[in-house]
């Protein structure tokens, strides 16, 4: 077995029941951000190491807007993880992406408004660039796995982020549909652009559970429409989980592991200890003297 994760996975602790995972154990970590969501679950798949954290919680407790998303995806940097595959319910913005549907999103549009979206604060100034947010390669292989394992899947389409925790009202999901925008979440953000300050390969394997409430011919979503798909979804998730690990090579060739290489503006006697200390796992390879 590898002796790092290969993969780390976020979502539901749904994802930790499955019987292919092998060898167990579970880590409880600490960033200088605070704790992450939950325990990370550490286990063998297909031989390779890969680690689990459910964003919400165990127990689902955390609202979207209350979860730690810079210490959940500094934890996972803290692993030695470089990929990272995001497990997330949405809301479909059009026909053909119907619930049961697995949507792999190319596009992102932030439209939260009350959370920590950079590690780089307090004296250091970065600029990261996120034109496509998502990792292309990781998001190609994820479609390939999902489609193996016998999802119905896309490729492509944008994603909005609400602040959440309450669904939409008509007047703003017929708004987001007349923007053209795909699918409706509550988590994306900032996770990915926390991904790409950490210079770790992300993509989101988003579940569609229902229509929003633009469908004026079906029922508008619930949270017992969301759980009772994802329920029907988990055991194609964990397959193409699986298949995915085993089809990763060792190396991608994206540029997400250089994302700051041209990103700091700060000159590095200008930064201050106590904020290089915080941060230094992330920069210290372009800081250090």
């Amino acid at each position: 077995m590898s002796s790092q994760p290969v993969l780390g996975i976020i979502g539901g602790s749904g994802l930790y029941e499955f019987t292919a995972l092998k060898e167990v154990e579970t880590i409880e970590l600490d960033t200088p951000f605070g704790k992450p969501s939950s325990p990370v679950v550490i286990g063998s798949l297909s031989g390779k190491k890969v680690a689990f954290l459910a964003r919400h919680g165990i127990g689902h407790f955390l609202s979207p807007s209350e979860i730690n998303y810079r210490a959940n995806i500094y934890a996972f940097k803290q692993l030695g993880i470089q990929r990272i595959i995001s497990i997330s319910a949405c809301g479909s913005l059009r026909e053909d992406y119907a619930p049961g549907h697995i949507v792999i999103p190319d596009q992102l549009i932030d439209f939260t408004r009350s959370r920590e979206r950079s590690f780089f604060t307090d004296g250091l100034v970065v600029h990261v660039g996120v034109a496509d947010p998502f990792c292309p390669e990781l998001s190609r292989l994820q479609y390939a796995a999902v489609s193996e394992a016998g999802g119905t899947v896309h490729m492509g389409g944008s994603l909005i982020t609400i602040e959440g925790p309450r669904f939409s009202t008509k007047g703003e999901s017929n708004m987001y549909r007349s923007w053209g925008i795909s699918l409706i979440g509550m988590t994306a953000c900032p996770e990915a652009f926390l991904a790409r300050e950490a210079e770790l390969c992300y993509s989101i394997m988003a579940h569609v559970t229902d229509y929003d409430v633009w469908h004026i011919s079906e029922e508008a979503v619930s949270v017992d429409m969301v759980m009772r798909t994802l329920a029907r979804n988990t055991q194609v998730a964990q397959l193409a989980i699986q298949k995915l690990v085993e089809k990763m090579p060792d190396d991608l060739s994206c540029t997400c592991s250089s994302a700051l290489a041209n990103a700091i503006i700060t000159r590095p006697e200008c930064v201050p200890p106590e904020t290089y200390e915080r941060v230094n796992l992330l920069v210290n390879k372009y800081l250090e003297s």
